[in-house]
């Protein structure tokens, strides 16, 4: 899960970097103001790819789907691509359990 899970986690970093960079020129909101939220939500997309075993980071990465959804306000195509990457952060995260399960079974199989 851990594989998956972090090259989403990355695309949506890239993806916020673009669209803060869209965002600077298309909005009137302080250019301070865009970097600042792009950075942190960079910076969450990077450190939740480290942590995505520990408990509560799957949750932390759906609020992280949730809120780049709602940057649709601020630019609508946002609407499109962060329903995409939720798309794809549910096959991260339900595939990537099933991968880990067999993985698990195999091992257990090559034990006994």
């Amino acid at each position: 899960m851990r594989t998956l899970c972090s090259s989403t986690l990355i695309g949506e970093a890239l993806l916020a970097m673009f669209a803060g960079l869209v965002a600077m020129q298309l909005s009137d909101i302080p250019t301070a103001t865009v970097w600042t939220v792009t950075g942190v939500v960079m910076a969450l997309c990077i450190a939740l790819c480290g942590m995505i075993n520990r408990p509560g980071a799957v949750a932390l990465g759906w609020a992280l789907q949730i809120s780049l959804i709602a940057s649709g306000f601020i630019l609508p195509t946002m609407f499109a691509l962060g329903v995409v990457f939720a798309g794809l952060w549910w096959c991260s995260v339900h595939y990537g359990r099933r991968i880990d399960e067999f993985k698990a079974a195999r091992a257990a199989a090559q034990v006994a």
